[in-house]
């Protein structure tokens, strides 16, 4: 961990004793409680991921920026007041100094966790999709990309948001050297789906495998992040070709109504909702707790002296 944070940043005390100690600590977004689902399953989903990766024996960190400062780790009482706050702004890597000079509340993207957690030494991340390409308009590409190139730090999601260009997708990947594991499959998942038609870069059958990956990764000389795609739960996975007519729906309607920038995934994501009867929400909230579980275990691995322990 880095010896002293910058400015602006704040710690809990069990992270920061478990940053110290060399406990395994997985990092979790906040977006995905203020923007990415409706109430009260945000608030619900946020405690349930804590809460299965301290079943694996981890720390969770939920990272979010209250009243100006960056949080890593928020207390109970603060995540329900997160969760319930309509005033909130999205923070990606570009906003924190604004967050922080407006003391705003907001909660961190997948690029703007990443940037938070990498600073406080967290290694391994938990999400549900990372953004990416959009089809339209030409040139919108999500700053979660860039920072996957740029960010030394395991990011284990199901794929990418699905209402994105995939091939595109994997394309900005390829060029800007991140590799993409799949978990125990060969094919990049599509967020809700379980297939896209798309490869994947490698394929590791274990938490460990990804783990040892990662180390050689860095000590080769690589400074991206390692993206671990596992597919979303059998259960409750919808078919692909299902969920692209629905995207295509939300999509137009996105445009007819002028819907753009930011303001765009949360729109698309709560209208396939509407569209599929909430089985689009039932596949976000299983597989957002099956990354955490994964995330935990990989984290476990990372640190070889944990893991013997729990064995």
């Amino acid at each position: 961990m880095h010896t002293k944070l910058p400015p602006h940043f704040s710690v809990t005390p069990e992270i920061l004793h478990a940053l110290t100690a060399k406990l395994p600590v997985v990092a979790l977004e906040s977006a995905v409680i203020t923007h990415g689902l409706p109430r009260p399953y945000n608030l619900s989903l946020a405690q349930d991921v804590e809460q299965e990766i301290r079943n694996e024996g981890c720390i969770p960190a939920t990272i979010a920026v209250l009243d100006g400062e960056i949080r890593i780790g928020i207390p109970g009482d603060e995540l329900e007041c997160l969760a319930n706050d309509g005033n909130v702004v999205k923070v990606s890597r570009r906003d924190f100094a604004a967050a922080v000079t407006k003391k705003s509340t907001g909660g961190t993207t997948v690029a703007g966790t990443m940037f938070a957690a990498q600073r406080a030494g967290i290694q391994v991340f938990a999400t549900g999709g990372i953004g990416g390409v959009h089809p339209e308009p030409d040139f919108d590409i999500s700053a979660d990309l860039p920072a996957l190139a740029d960010t030394p730090m395991i990011v284990v999601c199901a794929g990418a948001k699905a209402i994105l260009d995939l091939p595109a997708t994997l394309e900005y990947l390829e060029t800007m050297s991140v590799p993409v594991i799949g978990y125990q499959t060969d094919e990049f998942p599509a967020f809700y789906s379980r297939q896209s038609g798309l490869k994947t870069s490698v394929r590791l059958d274990t938490p460990e495998e990804i783990a040892n990956y990662a180390r050689i990764h860095w000590e080769l000389g690589s400074s991206s992040a390692v993206l671990v795609t596992q597919p979303p739960p059998q259960e409750t996975a919808l078919p692909h070709e299902e969920v692209d007519g629905f995207i295509h729906q939300a999509q137009k309607e996105a445009v007819d109504k002028g819907i753009h920038g930011q303001a765009l995934t949360p729109f698309l994501l709560g209208r396939l909702a509407e569209l599929t009867n909430h089985a689009t929400l039932k596949a976000n909230l299983d597989l957002l707790l099956q990354n955490a579980r994964l995330a935990a275990r990989i984290a476990r691995a990372m640190h070889p002296q944990i893991r013997q322990k729990a064995i």
